[in-house]
C-alpha cells in the first residue's frame, strides 16, 4: 500500500481516545478519516481536536459513507458480541481491546463470524508491542534455538496492582453526556452470578498476563494449580516448562511494577514493564549470560527507543493492514486466554 491506511474509529471514550486515537492520529502511515460515536457533542469535540473529517452516530452509517482499510473498535469487552460481531461482514480488519470477549461462548461466535467473512481481528494485548517485550521475545527465541544458556526452565510474571493510568487521561476530552443503558453480552451459561462476577473480574485484571505468559513461554500451556489465596497461578507447557503469575502480591499507589523473569539454566531475560498508559516510555530488559567454563558472566541492558507500547501497537496494527507483518495476537489465539481463565476459575473456586 503506497497511500496511508484509512482508519475508522467505533467509539472514542476514555480508552478510545487515550490508549488508541492519540497514537493513530500521529502515525504518518495512517489517517483516521472517520469516527462513530453515539454521544454527538463528544464526537464533534474529539473530531475537532484530532482533525477527523467524518463524524457519524454509528458504525453502519460510517461504513456506508466511507472507504476504509481498517477499524479500531475500543469497546468494553462485554459488548464485543453486540458491537464487533456485526462489523465482520464488511470484511475489514478490526482491532479491539483485550480480551476477545467476556465469555468463551461469545468468543466462539465472534470467531465463526470472522472466519465466515474472511477477515482478521487483532486483539489489543499491547504488552506484546512494548519494545522491551519485542526485544525479549526475539532474544528468548534466539537463546532457545542456540542452546547457549541451556534449556528454558521457568517463567514468572509479577503484576502488582498500581497506578496503571500514569497521567494518561490528562488530555481526555470530556462532555456531560451519558451513554444510558447499553446492551451487554450474555453471561456464560455454566456460571452462576457470583462465579460469573469472579470470572469477569479475573479476566479484566489479569488476562494480559495470561496472554503474556504464553508469548514468553513460546508455546501453549495448561493451568495446574490455583492457590486459594487468589495470588498464585501455576501453569505447565507440553514440554514441561513451569510458568507462574503472581497476582497483586502487593500494591503500589504512585508506581507500576510489573515484571517478568524468563529463566534459562545458565542465565535469564528479565523484563520490566511500565504502566499501560504511560507515554514515551518503553519497558526495560536485562539479560544475564553465564555459560560457565571460565567465561565471565555478563549482563546486557539494551537502550530501547522512546516508544510506548500503545503507540507501537498502533504501528503494528497498521503494518499488519499493509501486509508488512502479521498482527501480534489474532483472535484465534485470544480465545485460548478465555479458556485458560475458565480453567483457572475451576481450580480456584471449584465451579
Amino acid at each position: 500500500m503506497d497511500e496511508p491506511v484509512r482508519l475508522g474509529f467505533v467509539g472514542v471514550g476514555n480508552m478510545g481516545q487515550c490508549a488508541h486515537l492519540r497514537n493513530y492520529a500521529t502515525l504518518p502511515e495512517c489517517r483516521v478519516v472517520a469516527l462513530a460515536e453515539v454521544r454527538p457533542q463528544l464526537a464533534r469535540r474529539v473530531a475537532d481536536k484530532y482533525g477527523i473529517p467524518g463524524v457519524y452516530p454509528d458504525a453502519e452509517a460510517m461504513l456506508a459513507a466511507e472507504k476504509l482499510d481498517g477499524l479500531v473498535v475500543p469497546q468494553p469487552f462485554d459488548r464485543h458480541g453486540q458491537v464487533v460481531l456485526p462489523l465482520y461482514r464488511h470484511g475489514l480488519p478490526i482491532l479491539t481491546e483485550k480480551p476477545l470477549a467476556a465469555s468463551i461462548e461469545v468468543a466462539e461466535q465472534l470467531l465463526a463470524a470472522k472466519n465466515a467473512a474472511g477477515t482478521w481481528h487483532m486483539v489489543g494485548y499491547h504488552k506484546r508491542s512494548d519494545p522491551a517485550t519485542m526485544f525479549a521475545r526475539e532474544e528468548i527465541t534466539r537463546l532457545t534455538a542456540s542452546g547457549e544458556l541451556g534449556p528454558l526452565k521457568f517463567v514468572r510474571i509479577t503484576m502488582p496492582a498500581g497506578d496503571w493510568i500514569a497521567g494518561g487521561f490528562t488530555d481526555l476530552v470530556r462532555t456531560d453526556e451519558t451513554l444510558g443503558e447499553v446492551e451487554r453480552d450474555p453471561a456464560a451459561p455454566d456460571l452462576g452470578p457470583e462465579a460469573w462476577r469472579q470470572y469477569v473480574s479475573f479476566v479484566n485484571y489479569y488476562i494480559h498476563q495470561v496472554n503474556l505468559l504464553r508469548h514468553l513461554l513460546g508455546e501453549p500451556y495448561r493451568v495446574t494449580h490455583a492457590d486459594p489465596s487468589g495470588v498464585l497461578f501455576v501453569a505447565q507447557t507440553a514440554s514441561g516448562v513451569c510458568g507462574v503469575i503472581e497476582m497483586t502480591p502487593y500494591r503500589t499507589t504512585v508506581d507500576w511494577q510489573e515484571s517478568a523473569l524468563i529463566a534459562f539454566e545458565k542465565g535469564y531475560v528479565r523484563l520490566d514493564l511500565p504502566a499501560p498508559l504511560a507515554s514515551h516510555r518503553p519497558g526495560e530488559v536485562h539479560v544475564l549470560y553465564d555459560p560457565g567454563n571460565g567465561t565471565t558472566p555478563r549482563v546486557v541492558h539494551p537502550q530501547l527507543p522512546w516508544v510506548h507500547a500503545m503507540r507501537q501497537q498502533a504501528a503494528n496494527y497498521v503494518a499488519a493492514i499493509r501486509g508488512d507483518r502479521p498482527p501480534p495476537c489474532e483472535a484465534t489465539e485470544a480465545l485460548e486466554d478465555l479458556r485458560v481463565a475458565r480453567e483457572y476459575l475451576r481450580l480456584w473456586k471449584g465451579v
